[in-house]
C-alpha cells in the first residue's frame, strides 16, 4: 500500500542545510516536511564539525554544542606553526547535538520531519518539472506531493541526479576520523597536519571536541590520489605520527567517513520548482573542506525565498532565484580565490610545505582566519598587502588578487 501527502515544500535531507529550509520556511507558515532516510536526525556523522563563532552566534547555536578554539597548530614534516589568539573565533561542533538542534527549530515552528523515509525518485508534471518525490519508509512505498522541493540530500544529489540536472562530483574530498578518547589533550587547539605521510593530497587533522575527546582524522583528495583515508588514518593512529604521540594513551569511541564535494561551485541551483542547497550545491570551502556554515546561512535563506514563492503562486526558476543570486554575491569570488590556493597546495612536496608554513607564520591571528576561512575580501587583501611586505607572502596573496580578475 502507497500513503500519500500533500505538503507545500518537501525538503530532502535532515542535515543542517535541510533543517535551515524547514525551519525558514515553517515560520512563514507553509506546511513543510523534512525528510531524513536514517532512523534519527544525525544518526551517522560524517563531517568533522569544523566552523566559526561568528557563525554560530549568528545562527543562535547554544554554547553546549560546541568546542571553542583559539589556537591554531600546522605541522609539516619538518615545521611546526601554532597562531595563537587572545580569544576563540573557530569552534568543533557536537555535531549530533548541533544537528538535532536545528531540526527541533524546523519541528517546533510546524515542519513534520519523516524519518527513515528513503527517496528513491521524483514526479513530474506534464511540463517535466518536480512536481514531488518517492520512495520508502517504515511502512513501505510513500509519495510526497509538493510545490517546491529542496534538494539537500548532501554529496549524493539523490533529487538533482534523478531530474538528470546533475552527474557525480568529479572532484570530493573523502575524510575518515575517530573520535576518541585522550590522556593528553589541549582543549583549546587544533592541528592541521600537512605532507605526504599525513595525505598526499589534503591534510590529517585533531580537532578537540571537549571532556578528553578529540577527532583524529585524514582527508585525501580525489581523483588527485589514490589514498585510501581510513587506511591511512589507522597507520597514523598506530604509528603515533607527529601531534597525534602527544596525545597519550588513545581509546576509540566512533568512527566517521565521510565525502565532500570540492568542484567548487559550478552547478546551477535553481530550477522551476527546485532548490540545491549544502552540499547538493557544492557550497564547501576548499581550504578545509568544511561547509556547515553555508549550509546553515543559505538553507535559510533557500527556505525563506520558497515560501515566498509558494505564497505568490510563482515558483518557477525565475521566482526562485534570488536564492542562487544571493550565495553567488556572497561567496562565488572568495571560493575561486580558495580553490586557487588549493591548487597551490595540491602540488606541494614536503620541502615545499615546510616553507609554506613560514608563510603562514608570519599572520596575524585575523588574518590567519580571514585565510582559512577563504573570506577574500578586497579589504583583506589590501590588508595583506600593507601588513606584509614580504615576497612570499605577496606571492601567496597574488594567486587570490590575480583569480579575483
Amino acid at each position: 500500500m502507497t500513503s500519500e501527502y500533500n505538503y507545500d515544500l518537501v525538503v530532502v535531507g535532515g542535515g543542517p542545510a535541510g533543517s535551515s529550509v524547514a525551519y525558514e520556511a515553517a515560520k512563514k507558515g507553509i506546511k513543510v516536511a523534512l525528510l531524513e532516510k536514517e532512523e534519527t536526525i544525525a544518526h551517522s556523522v560524517r563531517t568533522s564539525g569544523v566552523t566559526w563563532i561568528q557563525n554560530i552566534k549568528e545562527f543562535g547555536i547554544p554554547d553546549d554544542c560546541y568546542n571553542p578554539i583559539k589556537k591554531y597548530s600546522f605541522c609539516s614534516p619538518n615545521n611546526e606553526v601554532t597562531i595563537s589568539d587572545t580569544v576563540p573565533h573557530a569552534a568543533v561542533l557536537d555535531v549530533r547535538k548541533t544537528y538535532r538542534w536545528l531540526a527541533k527549530q524546523a519541528e517546533d515552528h510546524g515542519a513534520d520531519i519523516h524519518l527513515k523515509t528513503n527517496i528513491k525518485d521524483i514526479i513530474k508534471n506534464k511540463a517535466g518539472d518536480i512536481v514531488g518525490v518517492s520512495g520508502v519508509n517504515k511502512e513501505g512505498e510513500v509519495v510526497f506531493h509538493s510545490k517546491v522541493v529542496v534538494d539537500a540530500s548532501g554529496f549524493s544529489s539523490t533529487v538533482s541526479k534523478s531530474m538528470g540536472y546533475v552527474t557525480q562530483w568529479e572532484r570530493f574530498g573523502a575524510g575518515a576520523e575517530y573520535e576518541v578518547q585522550a590522556e593528553n589533550v589541549d582543549q583549546e587547539t587544533w592541528w592541521l597536519m600537512v605532507g605526504q605521510k599525513y595525505s598526499p593530497a589534503g591534510y590529517a587533522w585533531i580537532f578537540p571536541v571537549g571532556r578528553n575527546i578529540v577527532r583524529i582524522g585524514v582527508g585525501v583528495g580525489k581523483p588527485e590520489s589514490t589514498v585510501d583515508p581510513t587506511e591511512r588514518l589507522k597507520e597514523l593512529m598506530d604509528s603515533k605520527t607527529g601531534p597525534i604521540g602527544k596525545l597519550g594513551k588513545i581509546t576509540p569511541i566512533e568512527f566517521h567517513y565521510g565525502l565532500i564535494p570540492n568542484d567548487g561551485l559550478t552547478r546551477k541551483t535553481v530550477y522551476n520548482n527546485l532548490i540545491l542547497v549544502g552540499d547538493s550545491a557544492g557550497q564547501a570551502n576548499p581550504l578545509v573542506l568544511e561547509g556547515i556554515r553555508y549550509a546553515i546561512k543559505f538553507g535559510r535563506i533557500a527556505g525563506g525565498i520558497a515560501a515566498d514563492a509558494i505564497k505568490s503562486g510563482k515558483t518557477d526558476e525565475a521566482a526562485l532565484y534570488p536564492y542562487e543570486e544571493n550565495w553567488k554575491k556572497d561567496i562565488q569570488a572568495k571560493i575561486k580565490s580558495a580553490g586557487k590556493v588549493q591548487d597551490r597546495w595540491i602540488g606541494l612536496s614536503d620541502d615545499e610545505w615546510d616553507k609554506e608554513l613560514d608563510i603562514i607564520k608570519e599572520l596575524k591571528p585575523e588574518e590567519f582566519l580571514d585565510f582559512i576561512k577563504a573570506d577574500f575580501g578586497l579589504a583583506n587583501m589590501l590588508r595583506l598587502a600593507v601588513n606584509h611586505p614580504k615576497l612570499a607572502v605577496r606571492q601567496l596573496f597574488n594567486l587570490v588578487k590575480n583569480k579575483n580578475k
